[in-house]
């Protein structure tokens, strides 16, 4: 086991790795940017050091610097958590050549499933069944019409090292998918430095669900169960839950072991998430796996009672996994409601400034993963999340009036938070009869 961890990020999951590292023994070294001087995260490390100005490229993305820090300090691994550097294959090649461990998947793991076009190709070899759509990178406007008008419209453009919904565009006809094309292209070259897309069937409103892998260095691979993550806007996730209400015990057992089969069909090491998508038939694709921690692997712990972060840490240091799969027991339903400092009224616009109060929920059945606190100035550099609300019951009803309870107790002021249209959806009708698919806020804003 390491004695010293270094931090590669910010924020509720900087926070929580640090928690989980403080419950192994092992210090901790946070890095932070000059807008974050004042984080949770840098006040509950062992050590913190500023790594540069105020953007991500200059701070959180600036390799040479991060990996000075973990020099200076001894560390002997890094953990990326989620966004940033969490899916880079050149900083996991960086980490090993330094002889430092990367809390994660090998380089070659991240290179084949962190690219969402190999690893469609990947699924495919494995006998997982895959949405229909190009099996090589589309390069030019005309070979993505000849594919369009093969598996006929609506089809969805994304770009194959993407996420968080950038370099994506549904298209209905040509028009749309020209410009829909160019625009992703676009897109994905300013988000993720690579131009390369590809084009799948557009599936109309269906659920995303999603497996937890665990995999050590040893051949043993598990899931955690599955989640469901269809409540989301403009393919950012907006409340999470574990199990999926629409997914019986036959679905979820083929679901299951097909993201066991690619996770052990790609030797993939490390926590890992395979996403797959549900039409209203029953009948599910494989669209991706994130090879990194997920933000909503909260809710995937409440109901199996097992620390991922902890198991990761593990793995990386080449332990092997304490459970077979007969071991993981899954118990009651998990919900997790992130908040965000934004308008839901005005476009979900960002909403950057100073907290004059903080309160945060507490109580029988509730987690709360934050970094804030009353004083702290939320900078206008970073993804707007300022808290997860996690809560548990022993069916969905109870979930759901815990969450309500936990909503309301939660006090933030100062900026506008999304906490009220929280409310207003998980008191609904159709999330309460769990009637909704990945269209249902944008429908809602229409």
């Amino acid at each position: 086991m390491f004695e010293k961890v270094l931090i590669a990020n910010r924020g509720e999951i900087a926070v929580r790795i640090i928690r989980a590292c403080k419950e192994l023994g092992l210090r901790t070294v946070a890095v932070f940017s000059k807008a974050d001087r004042e984080s949770l995260h840098v006040k509950l490390a062992d050590e913190a050091f500023c790594i540069g100005n105020n953007a991500s490229a200059e701070s959180y993305l600036n390799i040479p610097n991060i990996i000075s820090v973990a020099e200076i300090t001894d560390a002997e691994a890094i953990h990326p958590g989620y966004g940033f550097l969490s899916e880079s294959a050149d900083f996991a090649e960086i980490c090993e050549s330094c002889r430092i461990t990367f809390i994660g998947p090998k380089t070659g793991s991240i290179n084949l499933m962190g690219n969402k076009s190999l690893a469609r190709e990947t699924a495919r070899k494995a006998g997982v069944t895959v949405i229909p759509g190009s099996r090589e990178l589309v390069k030019d406007k005309d070979e993505a019409l000849k594919l369009a008008h093969k598996i006929k419209y609506p089809v969805i453009v994304k770009a194959s090292a993407g996420g968080g919904g950038r370099g994506m565009r549904v298209a209905h006809t040509d028009v749309s998918l020209v410009n829909g094309f160019l625009a992703a292209q676009a897109e994905s070259e300013i988000s993720f430095g690579s131009s390369d897309v590809y084009i799948e069937k557009f599936l109309d409103n269906p659920r995303h669900i999603e497996v937890q892998v665990l995999a050590d260095q040893h051949g043993n691979t598990v899931h955690l169960g599955e989640r469901d993550c269809s409540m989301q806007r403009r393919h950012q996730k907006l409340i999470e839950e574990s199990p999926s209400p629409v997914v019986d015990d036959k679905l979820r057992a083929e679901m299951c072991d097909m993201a066991v089969r690619l996770a052990k069909y790609s030797n993939y090491e490390s926590a890992g998430t395979v996403e797959f998508l549900l039409d209203k038939d029953g009948k599910f694709y494989f669209i991706e796996m994130n090879t990194r921690i997920q933000v909503e692997h909260t809710v995937t712990e409440m109901i199996t009672g097992l620390d991922i972060i902890k198991e990761q840490i593990r793995i990386a240091a080449g332990e092997q996994l304490e459970i077979k799969q007969k071991d993981v027991n899954f118990s009651g339903v998990a919900l997790e409601c992130r908040i965000n400092a934004e308008d839901p009224g005005n476009n979900f616009r960002p909403c950057p400034g100073k907290l004059e109060f903080v309160s945060l929920p507490g109580g029988p059945h509730v987690r709360v993963d934050s970094h804030i606190y009353a004083g702290y100035q939320i900078p206008a550099h970073y993804d707007s999340m300022l808290a997860k609300v996690i809560t548990h019951g022993r069916d969905r009803r109870e979930a759901i009036a815990c969450m309500v309870r936990a909503l309301d107790e939660c006090l933030i002021e100062g900026v506008k938070t999304t906490i009220p249209l929280l409310l207003r959806i998980i008191q609904g009708g159709r999330f309460v009869n769990g009637d909704y698919g990945i269209n249902f806020i944008d429908e809602l804003f229409e």
